[in-house]
């Protein structure tokens, strides 16, 4: 709907003129300039982030409610999805990833040098039965409520039972409905303009913040084992899977998926708020709204590879710390484990650090000494968080494309950029 708001206006003219990635990395330069000429605000130049991500955050539950419905309600039953594609691609990625970490951990072995407790207060699940109990609890959450606390489990368990029964209203209804998805679409996409201002705040935020990236120094190893791993993820594996689906040159999808999702992810360390982000960047793709509008939200909730890399390797070096004796097969339970937790790990910054105590006991280490870990992992989330938050969500963006490819390719699905509409015309 941007396009139809006065696109000859000047600032329109202007902005178009510049790509939206150089505006957001002249963003990212303008908040270094700031933090090494000015670094003592508190106030303005931190509210710029602050207030772009908690608009974010505000409207994307919202828009999550009304295009599930709005595409569940307009889905004809012969009408063809991708998402059992996206789905099985998104369990493959924390399989191998989780996997891959493990891998990681025994080749290059971290260790904790001290294990200061700094999350004093955090009540992480006891057992896989909590997390299973947790994620069934926000599914039946109230609708007004999951939309209020941005519980996304929530909040797309209501929209596709409130779009299952719009599927039987009168035409007129599902226009209404459909109208309103738009009307929030375009919204979101004028709060996504402001996103080179927003990096600019955020990133001035994390050069000024006390202790900054120098904390990093005391465990610049585990943090080198999670990056690399993340990275090979983002870089190897993902090209992997996206090649078997589509049969072709899998890094300008990549590539365009990092820098236009993972980069606004990277700063905002939460794929909530990037939520709005990705399903533009969707829409600009021209992939079928039948399947990113349901996709990614859902990969926003289930899709974590970089948290299972995270819970992983954070684990695996508490037990080099303590010596604890592992077997292959204790390991390999706890990276299931911690692709099933990782489903249900949170949308926040931080939030797939709660899930090492779990993990820890797995090897009988006990809760005070895993929480340590946990605050470890709450000093190195200025990298570990960003990086886990970028490479999910910009592969919610990369599953999707590719399914949606790999159906058009089999002629099961509409193609890449043709409207819906006009593909059911068609046929």
């Amino acid at each position: 709907m941007l396009e139809n708001v006065n696109p000859k206006s000047p600032l329109a003219q202007t902005l178009n003129r510049v790509p939206f990635i150089l505006q957001i990395i002249i963003g990212l330069c303008l908040g270094i300039i700031l933090a090494v000429v000015y670094p003592y605000d508190e106030t303005v130049l931190p509210a710029f982030g602050n207030l772009f991500v908690k608009a974010l955050k505000a409207v994307a539950p919202l828009l999550v409610f009304v295009l599930v419905s709005a595409a569940i309600a307009k889905q004809k039953r012969d009408q063809h999805s991708s998402l059992k594609t996206v789905i099985w691609l998104y369990f493959v990625s924390m399989v191998i990833a989780s996997t891959l970490a493990l891998i990681m951990s025994y080749a290059f072995p971290s260790t904790f040098a001290e294990l200061a407790s700094q999350a004093e207060g955090v009540n992480p699940p006891s057992g896989i039965k909590e997390v299973l109990l947790n994620f069934v609890n926000q599914a039946v959450e109230n609708p007004i409520s999951a939309l209020l606390n941005g519980n996304y489990i929530g909040i797309l368990v209501w929209g596709i039972a409130l779009g299952i029964m719009f599927r039987f209203a009168h035409d007129n209804t599902k226009k209404v409905l459909d109208d309103l998805a738009q009307c929030v679409s375009g919204v979101v996409r004028m709060v996504i303009r402001f996103a080179p201002l927003g990096v600019m705040g955020l990133v001035y935020s994390s050069c000024t913040d006390a202790g900054g990236f120098a904390n990093l120094l005391n465990y610049v190893h585990v943090v080198l084992v999670l990056v690399v791993s993340m990275l090979m993820v983002a870089f190897v594996i993902n090209p992997f899977l996206v090649f078997c689906c589509t049969h072709k040159n899998p890094y300008p999808l990549i590539f365009r998926s990092v820098a236009e999702s993972g980069m606004t992810a990277f700063f905002t360390r939460s794929s909530a708020a990037n939520l709005p982000v990705n399903l533009a960047l969707c829409q600009k793709m021209g992939l079928p709204k039948s399947t990113y509008s349901i996709s990614i939200p859902l990969g926003c909730t289930i899709n974590m590879s970089g948290a299972a890399i995270t819970v992983v390797v954070m684990t695996m070096a508490a037990v080099n710390t303590l010596g604890v004796q592992t077997d292959f097969w204790s390991a390999l339970l706890m990276c299931i484990v911690a692709v099933l937790c990782a489903c249900g790990s949170s949308g926040i910054a931080g939030g797939s650090l709660m899930l090492i105590p779990l993990a820890c006991s797995i090897f009988g280490i006990g809760n005070d000494i895993a929480m340590q870990v946990v605050g470890i992992g709450f000093i190195i989330g200025v990298i570990q968080d960003s990086t886990e938050t970028a490479l999910n969500s910009s592969t919610d963006v990369v599953f999707t494309a590719a399914a949606c490819e790999r159906d058009a390719r089999l002629g099961i699905g509409p193609k890449i950029g043709v409207p819906e509409d006009d593909h059911e015309e068609k046929h």
